[in-house]
């Protein structure tokens, strides 16, 4: 029994109070710590008295309670749990205190006593009794538990049930594959009765001709087809079923043909121009004495399908862009600054670590290659074909970045999904090996599309009016590559989404011929994972949407650039150039000087280029938000993503403070506007004076499109007491490294004065 003193506690108890009270027969119920699971999850493993650490200095803030391992996830539940927070993404699937098992990167068990440490794997023994077990997930989240007071054995066997649920042996072990079986039985009856194509899905799968025939006429390319020499995958195992070619090469030249390409990638269409130019992806050619006459054959039907005729541009990005283990390299450095490192050894040296991991330097490699395509098919009207081993890595980043900057619809949510589903998903990125969610080789591992979220968060931190979506979107979205329900990151081509997904069908009894995406959805509906309400804060407020008009100076304007068309004629052909094709070793050199940087009014430059001269007359106009972007890409443009690497870090965290502050007052003014206007269209009075009548098609006064709603004239709009710069997201409950009192971090934060709020700005002394 331990002592303690009247006035100075020195221990706090955390098991449930000993009955003392003789006069009275019946004790209080004791709090049963109950898992919340989903239709086939199970509970493997669990134990109590485990203590989640949240601070490694003090022990006084740490939550009790049972920690438990599913076939799913690992759940804490806490004995006594805090009010629910309203400043985070309430999940439909997941609890505060859940991990989905994917999202697990190292499980490593502590013997504080024997001075031991472990890092386990699938079907590995343990010869300590753990007294702490330490979870880095993917999502850069750190969780400590500590089992003080939890029974030896029982701590063993739920560290090593997590340990191995989180290592299937096979991807058909995934959760996902039992949870959508007894989802769709669950569901089979609703959906009869009042059923919609797809489940109401408008994010376009490609995996039927009619989506690449819509996205054929949106752009205009009237000289390219849909192919089917696929069906069935006979061509070639990683492409889609359906592609799209140029109008003048027959079936037969492409069967011939394709065994020449890595995996049978026979070169396939992205993107047109209004122009006629045309974006296209291929694989290098195996065989190189073949090489240059089926490379001619491929150009010459490019060509043909320009109405001008303007030669092909061929752009290797194996030569000019990181390799896929150099970026993974830094992504793992990154993390180390911004995660695991404690900030008191390094804030001093803070940006510098940052810059030398070189994560941002290769974030701007992408946007920089990314606008000199930009460049050949706006500025020199020429088709571009891009060049990449496999195909499926750096032609995933670098497509899907020219079309965000040219095509202001990919700028829609629908629209950037309909991007990544097509230039990732059913291009064949390998998300399996990629993300490596069997973790069975660590060198196939590399975030790709985590840097392709970096690289649009970029661009929307420099135009922010431009994108219908917000960051909190693009971190959400990177999230659920961690949640192993969804058959959007799942697979590593569409032929092994296809077949595993028919194994899947035939196993759960359901009918042959039912759509996979009712029986297996993809992530896009995201009504799966969050309310109506939190999807909101998917919405940007100052989104220009089509058509919208610009203020300059006071007035309205509408901004048309002149169409031009810049010559490499001027300076002379370079030897990279001649007979339309381009090596990629070209660079934006003068554009990325600093004297370019600094110059506000960007003056012509002695013998400049006509790439620099293209890029110079953009940036001397006011940029339309709906037409082409180009991001700056000096180094000091490039900042951090902070609320991705930086939202579970409790000493970065700032309360009232963060872009969310300026989010909400925009938010509450945008509703404001859209109440305003939905009155206006609900009056039916012929004149003023008339009594206004309620529209009956006008939409219910509780929706809205912003989270945050406008505040009444009494009421003064103040952010919120929950509102932090983490949100939607908090660190509570995350390892906190230091004491978050007085930690000066931010003011080592490049962009200091976004992040602090005015109060900390008065206060600040520094």
């Amino acid at each position: 029994m331990f002592s303690v003193k009247p006035l100075k506690p020195t221990f706090k108890c955390y098991l449930p109070p000993v009955q003392t009270d003789v006069k009275r027969t019946i004790e209080p119920p004791i709090k049963k710590l109950e898992p919340k699971l989903l239709p086939g999850e199970i509970v493997v493993n669990e134990v109590n008295f485990v203590r989640k650490c949240i601070s490694t200095e003090s022990s006084q803030d740490d939550f009790w309670g049972k920690l438990i391992c599913t076939n799913f996830k690992v759940s804490f539940i806490p004995q006594d749990a805090p009010p629910k927070q309203r400043s985070q993404l309430s999940h439909l699937l997941l609890g505060e205190h859940d991990i989905p098992l994917t999202c697990l990167e190292q499980v490593v068990t502590v013997n504080d006593t024997k001075g031991k440490k472990k890092v386990l794997g699938s079907n590995q023994k343990l010869k300590f009794n753990p007294t702490e077990l330490i979870l880095y997930c993917k999502d850069l989240r750190i969780i400590r538990f500590c089992f003080d007071e939890a029974g030896p054995e029982s701590a063993k066997k739920v560290c090593l049930a997590i340990a191995h649920y989180s290592h299937p042996a096979d991807l058909h072990l995934l959760f996902g594959f039992e949870y959508q079986g007894r989802r769709y039985h669950e569901l089979k009856e609703a959906r009869v009765n009042g059923s919609t194509p797809r489940g109401g899905l408008q994010t376009p799968i490609f995996d039927c001709p009619s989506d690449w025939d819509r996205e054929i006429k949106r752009t205009g390319a009237s000289e390219w087809r849909v192919c089917s020499i696929n069906e069935g995958y006979a061509i070639s195992a990683s492409l889609p079923e359906y592609i799209v070619v140029p109008v003048s090469l027959a079936d037969q030249d492409l069967k011939q043909c394709s065994s020449l390409f890595t995996d049978n990638r026979i070169p396939h269409w992205c993107w047109n121009h209004s122009n006629g130019s045309a974006l296209v992806r291929m694989t290098s050619i195996s065989d190189p004495l073949h090489q240059k006459k089926i490379e001619q054959r491929i150009f010459t039907a490019i060509t043909k399908s320009h109405p001008q005729r303007s030669d092909v541009v061929r752009y290797d990005l194996d030569k000019c862009l990181p390799a896929i283990q150099d970026i993974q390299t830094a992504f793992v450095k990154i993390r180390q600054i911004c995660v695991i490192d404690p900030f008191e050894e390094s804030e001093e040296r803070w940006l510098s670590s940052i810059e030398n991991s070189r994560w941002l330097e290769h974030v701007r490699a992408f946007l920089k290659h990314s606008a000199e395509i930009v460049y050949y098919l706006d500025g020199k009207s020429s088709s571009v074909i891009l060049i990449e081993e496999e195909d499926r890595d750096l032609n995933c980043v670098v497509s899907s970045l020219v079309q965000l900057m040219l095509d202001p619809h990919y700028r829609s949510l629908i629209g950037f999904q309909t991007l990544v589903q097509k230039e990732w998903v059913m291009a064949g990125h390998r998300f399996l090996d990629r993300c490596n969610h069997l973790k069975k080789n660590d060198k196939e591992e590399s975030p790709l599309f985590m840097l392709f979220l970096d690289c649009v968060w970029q661009m929307m931190n420099q135009y922010p009016a431009a994108f219908a979506f917000t960051e909190a979107y693009l971190t959400v979205l990177s999230d659920s590559m961690w949640i192993p329900l969804f058959s959007t990151f799942l697979f590593n081509s569409p032929k092994q989404r296809a077949q595993l997904l028919m194994d899947f069908a035939k196993n759960k009894a359901i009918p042959q011929g039912e759509d996979q995406v009712v029986y297996f959805p993809p992530v896009w509906d995201w009504s799966q994972q969050f309310s109506t309400k939190d999807q909101t804060l998917f919405n940007n407020p100052m989104y220009i949407g089509k058509g919208a008009a610009c203020v300059q100076n006071g007035e309205v304007k509408t901004f048309r650039r002149t169409k031009k068309t810049y010559s490499s004629t001027l300076r002379g052909t370079s030897a990279s150039m001649r007979n339309g094709l381009k090596g990629g070793e070209e660079t934006l050199t003068r554009r990325g000087s600093l004297a370019s940087e600094l110059k506000p009014d960007f003056s012509p430059v002695k013998d400049e280029s006509p790439s620099e001269r293209f890029f110079r007359e953009w940036f001397s106009q006011p940029a339309d938000q709906q037409s082409l972007l180009i991001p700056l890409l000096m180094p000091s443009h490039m900042a951090l993503w902070k609320l991705f690497f930086l939202r579970w870090v409790p000493e970065a965290c700032i309360p009232k403070g963060g872009p969310i502050t300026t989010y909400h007052k925009l938010s509450q003014l945008v509703d404001e506007i859209e109440t305003l206007q939905s009155q206006i269209r609900q009056y039916k009075g012929p004149s003023l004076g008339s009594t206004p009548l309620p529209s009956p098609s006008g939409p219910p006064s509780d929706q809205t499109r912003m989270y945050f709603k406008a505040s009444s004239p009494n009421d003064p709009s103040i952010p919120p007491d929950f509102l932090t710069s983490s949100f939607p997201f908090t660190p509570m409950g995350n390892l906190c490294r230091r004491s978050i009192h007085g930690t000066p971090i931010s003011k080592f934060l490049n962009g200091a004065k976004i992040w602090l709020s005015t109060e900390t700005l008065a206060n600040d002394t520094v």
